[in-house]
């Protein structure tokens, strides 16, 4: 099970009204470097090669929305599944969420897999925010 962590500038940017998580887009790209909490954009990540199902910047969350009920709000956003073709995807063990409409591409937060994922050609990983396989709620704001 991969475990999701937070970016700090996430914090900031949230207060900076940098983010509209219930209408900007989302993506979600693959890293074998361990992100840092202070990291803070894009540029900050060092993404796998593009090719053999991956697209550099990684894939788009499908249907991600922002509701907010009883002061307690909740991102949630469909699966997002990497197949790979003609080849394996390139070895990652981070999957980075962040932020494309702005420019610098905001980063949100990371899942952490534990250990060395590889994709090899005709299989498929899927991004399964909070574990559930459909995708579901990534992060809520209390």
């Amino acid at each position: 099970m991969s475990v999701f962590h937070k970016f700090n500038a996430f914090v900031a940017d949230v207060g900076n009204k940098v983010h509209n998580l219930g209408a900007d887009t989302l993506k979600i790209l693959l890293t074998d470097i361990a992100p840092v909490a202070t990291n803070a954009v894009k540029a900050d990540i060092t993404e796998i090669a593009s090719g053999n199902g991956y697209a550099a910047g990684g894939a788009a969350v499908p249907n991600n929305h922002y509701t907010q009920t009883g002061g307690t709000a909740t991102l949630v956003g469909d699966a997002v599944v990497f197949t790979a073709s003609g080849a394996g995807i390139a070895q990652f063990r981070y999957a980075v969420l962040y932020n494309s409409t702005p420019v610098a591409g905001n980063l949100i937060g990371w899942w952490d897999y534990g250990a060395e994922v590889n994709v090899t050609s005709g299989n498929t990983f899927t991004v399964n925010e909070n574990s559930v396989a459909t995708g579901g709620s990534i992060l809520t704001l209390a």
